[in-house]
């Protein structure tokens, strides 16, 4: 373990060893071997992470939002200069393709961008004489220290999603990324330091429940954001509101498509295959439902060709489709799911458990995989899948399928 790389908390502007004693390998899930250790941090740890935000918040929060947007503009360009070096790691943790990655880096500059607009966005109102003699003005103020607590399926995107307008309005940030793929991250945040951030305003602590759990509970923390999976999500909500917090929770990952037999075939085809089986399945808006309309039904055979064309193979390899699972948990449950499938009466019309991919023997991999007579009651159709897995009902015409989606969302 002491010749893998060794993930710091970011506290106050620098890396810190973890002093919890918990740690977690972070695995090449192509290869299934260990890269890096990251710290569990207790509750103590965040406490301390928390403690320097707050420390720093008042000072951040004093100066005037065109300085706090130059920042973020020398980030973003930071960022472009880097994106390379970005886009390598993110797939070697995470195994999405490395064009995949770089997609990944730049939705989220997409928000650092707009953040860069702060000075305007803060902006308050002014009503005169909205009663008689009263006056009515509102501001805009930064709540203090706030969190964000994010997946594993994009550790580049919803971070930035995150961070930047956070500190943008004049509050520091406490960032609580996913153990599973922590070092992007990290190096987003030695990039936004670089930029000009000040120590204390952007923290970074790893960790899992007990550090969620922390920071639902500290009554420093004004705010929290989080995405990710919906029992996780609905503990983080329910712990961190009665606590008094703002909370938002994103959460969830199930979603349908309705094809009519009018639709280009060709457009059609490529469009379900590139929503269903892009990294692995691993989006929350991936396509695990499509209700075939009538003669669409007749399609299933195209579909199927269509998915076999895709290549399976790790993130880092060129002309790959569909890259690993993030973890060895990940791929057994989806194929438990499968087996499920079959025994519950779907038809299996492509297997992807256990693809050839040379080079990756050890890799999380699960093939595009498609069930046709799928009905609501099957574990297929009824749990979330996060996998390369694409179910599909047939329906007679259009209301039809609205209805079914209505009945069993």
């Amino acid at each position: 373990m002491s010749d893998l790389r060794q993930i710091e908390h970011f506290i106050n502007g620098k890396r810190v060893a973890a002093t919890g004693g918990r740690t977690q390998e972070v695995l090449n899930p192509s290869t299934g071997t260990a890269q890096a250790v990251v710290p569990l941090a207790s509750a103590a740890e965040v406490d301390a992470v928390i403690a320097k935000a707050a420390a720093a918040q008042k000072a951040w929060a004093a100066q005037n939002p065109q300085k706090r947007a130059r920042v973020l503009m020398r980030f973003v360009d930071l960022v472009n200069q880097n994106m390379d070096e970005l886009a390598e790691l993110l797939a070697i943790e995470h195994g999405k393709t490395t064009p995949d990655a770089k997609g990944d880096i730049q939705r989220g500059l997409e928000v650092v961008e707009f953040a860069i607009g702060i000075p305007h966005l803060l902006k308050g109102e002014f009503t005169e004489n909205a009663g008689t003699g009263v006056d009515v003005y509102s501001m805009r103020q930064p709540l203090g220290v706030v969190a964000g607590i994010t997946p594993f399926n994009f550790p580049a995107m919803i971070p930035l999603w995150m961070f930047p307008m956070a500190i943008a309005t004049g509050n520091t940030f406490v960032l609580k990324p996913s153990e599973q793929d922590p070092m992007v991250t990290m190096r987003l945040c030695e990039l936004a330091l670089e930029a000009g951030i000040p120590p204390g305003v952007l923290n970074v602590v790893h960790g899992g429940e007990d550090a969620v759990n922390a920071i639902c509970d500290h009554a420093d923390i004004k705010a929290i954001s989080f995405v990710g999976s919906t029992k996780v999500g609905t503990h983080v909500y329910n712990r961190a509101s009665l606590n008094g917090k703002r909370v938002q929770c994103m959460m969830g990952a199930k979603n349908h498509a309705i094809v009519v037999p009018d639709a280009n075939k060709e457009q059609t085809l490529n469009a379900l295959a590139g929503a269903a089986f892009g990294a692995a399945g691993q989006r929350c808006m991936a396509l695990s439902v499509v209700i075939l309309v009538g003669e669409s039904q007749k399609w299933i055979p195209e579909l199927v060709a269509k998915a076999k064309t895709l290549k399976v193979s790790g993130g880092t390899e060129k002309g790959t489709d569909v890259g690993p699972l993030i973890s060895c948990a990940a791929r057994d449950r989806v194929v438990g799911l499968i087996e499920r499938g079959i025994a519950d009466g779907a038809t299996l019309e492509l297997d992807g458990r256990n693809p050839s991919v040379p080079g990756y023997e050890k890799g999380n991999f699960v093939g595009p995989t498609i069930f046709s007579g799928v009905k609501p009651g099957m574990a297929i159709y009824d749990q979330e899948i996060f996998g390369p897995v694409l179910s599909l009902v047939g329906a007679a015409n259009l209301d039809e399928a609205i209805e079914f989606i209505n009945a069993n969302p």
